[in-house]
């Protein structure tokens, strides 16, 4: 495989470069501890990479925490690496951080960030997003609220995460009447075995707007790297619980193609899931997390793999939920 320079992709119209893979945050001080975080970012960006994808509420579901583990480590990792020029922060608001300290309001949007920009060390975030849909609060107090953080040069362009498509229309249409920036990107749940949701509604409107797509759980929380392949598999991460439902004949079907498209290629099936996403018009990085620099190695490797059209073929079908139209 070539070793030249990775080709960045514009995220939208927000003026932001990415390469093809984003690191998904999520992992940071929970399944990898400091030092392994540090190594993992430091090969992220090593490689050629540069969008890190967090949020306040990581990983507050795990005992003993309380939110802001991973931005705390990243923190700290800009600080000692001196990196911050070399990479994009992404980070979120919005989901439960305690008692009044949730949604998109304004006053929760202004102090989230700043406990975010002082837990990551920095002046400024890359791309700031809505973890999830608030209808308790007026978008045009939410959407004002983010203008005063661009403003004031504290965030540099804002996204969407968890949005259906008829509330993000909606929220790009309030930015346009009240000339104040719109969300330059989605995070949606996408991945082969995830298609629908996406592709019915979000991937037309997104393509129509010119909006960059940023997917979680590119790998179907691992389903797609091929180590769950029956329920006696689950136990091997703690996250396997959470791929049970994909052990049926579609799964079976999807991995029986990444098998053999990863074989022609002499890839893993994680690249090939990965690169199949990287090949679609519309997505400009799936989020793709390690917990070890050699898995993370392996998975950037996914930036180089060029799939043939026949190889898109056969996932699509493979992957798809009814018989391909």
């Amino acid at each position: 495989m070539s070793t030249s320079p990775l080709p960045l992709r514009p995220l939208g119209r927000s003026g932001l470069a990415v390469a093809p893979i984003a690191f998904g945050g999520n992992v940071l001080g929970w399944t990898a501890d400091e030092a392994t975080s540090f190594s993992l970012l430091d090969a992220f960006v090593d490689g050629g990479f540069n969008l890190i994808d967090t949020a306040d509420i990581y990983s507050n579901w795990v005992a003993g925490h309380r939110g802001g583990e991973s931005e705390t480590i990243i923190g700290r990792w800009l600080k000692k690496s001196g990196k911050r020029g070399k990479v994009l922060i992404a980070t979120k608001v919005g989901k439960p951080m305690g008692e009044g300290r949730r949604g998109l309001s304004r006053r929760w949007i202004r102090q989230a960030v700043n406990d975010s920009l002082a837990r990551l060390q920095t002046d400024w975030i890359d791309l700031y997003q809505s973890h999830e849909d608030d209808p308790a609060t007026p978008l045009e107090e939410t959407l004002a609220a983010f203008a005063e953080l661009i403003q004031e040069g504290k965030v540099r362009a804002i996204g969407a995460s968890n949005f259906s498509a008829a509330r993000l229309a909606q929220a790009l249409a309030t930015s346009a009447r009240l000339r104040v920036p719109r969300y330059e990107s989605l995070q949606p749940h996408y991945n082969l075995m995830e298609r629908a949701g996406y592709e019915a509604e979000l991937e037309p409107l997104v393509r129509a707007e010119g909006l960059g797509v940023i997917n979680f759980f590119g790998l179907a929380r691992g389903f797609l790297t091929g180590k769950y392949r029956s329920e006696a598999d689950l136990a091997k991460s703690p996250r396997g619980g959470g791929v049970k439902a994909y052990l049926n004949e579609r799964g079976f079907r999807v991995l029986g193609a990444l098998d053999r498209v990863a074989e022609a290629h002499r890839a893993s099936p994680a690249q090939v899931a990965l690169a199949w996403q990287i090949a679609l018009n519309g997505i400009t990085a799936p989020i793709a997390s390690a917990t070890s620099v050699a898995q993370w190695q392996e998975l950037a490797g996914a930036a180089r793999l060029a799939l043939t059209r026949e190889d898109i073929a056969a996932l699509d079908d493979a992957s798809a939920a009814a018989p391909v139209r």
